[in-house]
């Protein structure tokens, strides 16, 4: 990494899962003299093989531990000394938030209070709370939010995204320990699980499974090529201030539809594929962020075109059928089954509760 925190220790939580592990993976292609501990509990998406490219690397180091375990904080702090956290660690599926709410709020808030009781404490130069357009709910063309749009979460998982933002925030403000909080939109890229909506159409195509749709699929996203969202990562780390918040956005807004419709041109597959079924509780309509603030004070700008993100994307699944096949397998199976399989009859039950 460059600039003011070249060198630095950085200590990552959650980092064998999707945008964690392409965080550790960017950092480290440098030869800069970075060390990274990595503190992940291996839940259903945590996975080492992500990280298989730099498992070797002295300036790497796995943990095997929960975000929630003060104890096991308290020591890493204590033991490695970081000048840095980034804060990946969540429970971040909204589909899982709505069958089993309590996990979201278990790691999201406490999760995140222990590592900030641990922070301040112990001490540490910058505590980045890595976050998600999400909790500013649905937004109406032609809209975007900036760092002061009112916060609406709509689901559990975006309540306790939003919770977990302003504990970070209020430790800046009574503690002075020096807090940044990122919001970013969709992320897609290689090594994601299969559970949103990229990865999960990906490899569906490629085996000939039905892909399902929301609704009327209608539903509009900004997307953010992973890589590109870690690069943003670093220009905050080095030029962020302090107590602020930072969009980070892709730029490019699509209808899940539509991008369902450009996954199934690059897969070769028929759109006798898509199966609409019964949309999710709450569903927000519409994500849109701006950018600006962030752009203007790190002078980053996304890179990736979405068509070339998306290509690059499908054929890193289409390569790596393997690891595709190791990650849907067992727990995988029974949550697929559970949100999808006779979904019409879940969700009325669920209305009647």
């Amino acid at each position: 990494m460059s600039g003011s925190f070249s060198g630095t220790k950085i200590l990552v939580t959650g980092g064998a899962g999707f945008i964690g592990s392409a965080f550790i993976r960017l950092a480290l292609a440098s030869e800069a003299p970075v060390r990274i501990v990595n503190l992940d509990k291996l839940t259903y998406a945590g996975n080492l093989e992500n990280l298989e490219p730099v498992a070797g690397d002295a300036r790497y180091r796995f943990v095997h531990g929960d975000i929630c375990d003060a104890a096991l904080v308290g020591s890493l702090f204590q033991e490695f000394s970081p000048d840095a956290a980034v804060h990946f660690a969540a429970e971040s599926h909204v589909d899982r938030s709505i069958l089993a709410p309590q996990p979201v709020f278990e790691t999201n808030l406490r999760g995140t209070f222990t590592l900030l009781e641990a922070a301040r404490a112990h001490g540490i130069g910058r505590f980045l709370h890595v976050s998600t357009d999400e909790v500013y709910g649905s937004i109406a063309a032609p809209l975007e939010a900036d760092e002061k749009y009112p916060l609406r979460p709509s689901s559990p998982y975006s309540a306790a995204k939003a919770g977990s933002d302003l504990l970070a925030l209020s430790y800046y403000t009574t503690y002075r320990l020096p807090v940044i909080v990122t919001r970013a939109s969709n992320n897609y890229g290689p090594y994601q699980f299969p559970e949103k909506l990229i990865p999960l159409t990906i490899s569906n195509a490629f085996e000939g499974l039905p892909l399902p749709v929301y609704g009327d699929g209608m539903q509009v996203r900004d997307w953010l090529y992973v890589e590109d969202h870690c690069r943003a990562i670093q220009s905050v780390l080095e030029k962020g201030r302090d107590g602020e918040i930072y969009n980070i956005g892709g730029n490019r807004s699509l209808a899940n539809l539509e991008v369902v419709r450009q996954i199934l041109q690059a897969t070769a597959k028929s759109a006798d594929l898509i199966q609409y079924v019964a949309d999710r509780p709450g569903h927000d309509r519409r994500y849109s962020l701006s950018s600006a603030k962030t752009m203007r004070e790190t002078g980053w700008r996304p890179q990736t075109v979405f068509e070339d993100g998306l290509r690059r994307t499908v054929d890193w699944y289409r390569a790596n059928a393997g690891w595709v096949e190791r990650v849907k397998s067992g727990e995988y199976q029974n949550y697929y089954a559970r949100n999808y399989e006779n979904r019409e009859a879940r969700l009325s039950r669920l209305g009647e509760r």
